[in-house]
């Protein structure tokens, strides 16, 4: 009789601390933090990022600003921890430092980084006369970095305007996209090796009707993955040296498939691609997508992992890729929607859709709703810290109302 006494009391313990953690895990909000607030346009730290950003081996970002610095044609930025919660901005590069803008103007593209310590991006405008835009490299040094121009675009069959990211594969090639020019006029998929001191640019790929061409992405294989507006396209190795394009999904649009891709592909371990459309699917208010090739046959299966809602309860518009934590959760931002009045289709959001467990769905939850004041408008592709923080920025808000580099922790 004593014993189940005892146990009565333990079980109704039990509940009782089972319903005190429950409370305590729900109250654990997400926190988002501005790490920086950008000045607006004419100031010397930059204005309007709409690059995702890119952590070094010591923990600095690094990121591109459409506007600002010197001369008010964007900049390149790096941002780094005091180890007292705060972080430093610092401009390593303004853009158009002398007349006709060889180096490039305008950036819109994320960074990356090669084993040494460079940084690679694209500026959308600039490059000499032409005005088309270039690729270029920072090199830091012992008195600051050093830019050079790697190529200038020339427009028409060369290609004009690359607005998104470089990859790059292990024998140190660059691979980026051009939104305009090309043999057909919608853009091209380009290479650009190392060449004899300086390098040797190569047209991969001219885009047709499914549109111009956003961010690429690379399998172990060495194949490469692109989206244009409205299909999903494969640049296979031929073992030749020559690619084989081809068209491996065309997206169909509202209420069964998603519109408007722009966000870059991401691969899983499996082969699976993911991306984002900012239209489409059941709402009209964009989707997260899956491909999975179909085996024994040269054929992909799409699936609609999650179609936005939109409103003041979901976002609307996802127009950057997404990143996995190693629990295979999906982190996002949309353009648009959020429970903020401040906007007027909302300021976005930063979502992030859970594994499902066996063979359920994907849920969505909203981790973050921008206001204006601590960001509005995100373009860029989220990037994880090994603590699963997110970190990106926004295009306007912030202070002083030109955009922030945010970090948020589910």
């Amino acid at each position: 009789m004593i014993r189940k006494r005892q146990l009565v009391t333990f079980g109704a313990l039990t509940l009782v601390l089972c319903a005190l953690l429950i409370a305590a895990r729900q109250a654990q909000a997400q926190t988002e933090k501005v790490l920086h607030s950008f000045c607006p346009p004419g100031c010397a730290d930059g204005a309007n990022p709409m690059s995702g950003l890119t952590f070094d081996g010591v923990g600095n970002l690094y990121g591109t600003t459409l506007d600002g610095g010197v001369q008010n044609y964007g900049t390149v930025f790096e941002l780094s921890p005091n180890g007292r919660g705060r972080w430093k901005e610092t401009v390593i590069y303004s853009f158009c430092q002398n007349v006709g803008c060889p180096d490039g103007k305008n950036p819109t593209s994320n960074l990356i980084l090669d084993r040494l310590g460079n940084l690679y991006g694209t500026a959308s405008l600039g490059g000499g006369g032409n005005d088309q835009g270039t690729v270029f490299e920072l090199s830091p040094g012992p008195e600051g970095w050093t830019e050079t121009t790697l190529y200038g675009f020339a427009g028409g069959a060369d290609g004009a305007n690359p607005r998104n990211g470089l990859i790059m594969d292990p024998t140190g090639n660059l691979y980026g996209t051009t939104s305009g020019g090309g043999k057909k006029g919608n853009g091209t998929v380009f290479e650009l090796s190392p060449s004899g001191g300086g390098w040797a640019k190569h047209v991969i790929y001219n885009l047709g009707t499914i549109g111009s061409p956003y961010g690429l992405t690379m399998d172990v294989a060495g194949n490469i993955f692109g989206v244009a507006n409205s299909a999903l396209f494969e640049l296979s190795l031929n073992g030749n040296g020559t690619r084989t394009p081809t068209v491996i999904h065309r997206f169909t649009g509202a209420p069964k498939d998603g519109s408007s891709a722009q966000g870059t592909p991401v691969l899983d371990k499996a082969g699976n691609v993911y991306g984002t459309t900012g239209t489409g699917g059941e709402e009209n208010n964009g989707t997260v997508y899956m491909l999975t090739p179909v085996a024994g046959k040269k054929t992909w299966k799409k699936t609609i992992l999650y179609s936005f809602k939109g409103g003041s309860t979901d976002g609307s518009g996802p127009a950057a890729g997404i990143v996995f934590d190693s629990a295979a959760n999906i982190y996002g931002t949309t353009s648009a929607g959020g429970s903020s009045s401040a906007c007027s289709f909302g300021c976005g959001i930063v979502f992030e859709l859970v594994a499902p467990i066996g063979k359920g769905s994907y849920t969505e939850k909203a981790l973050w709703n921008f206001n204006k004041r601590n960001g509005q408008w995100p373009f860029g592709s989220l990037i994880l810290d090994s603590a699963g923080n997110l970190y990106g920025t926004t295009d306007f808000g912030g202070s002083q109302g030109e955009g922030v580099v945010f970090k948020v922790t589910p």
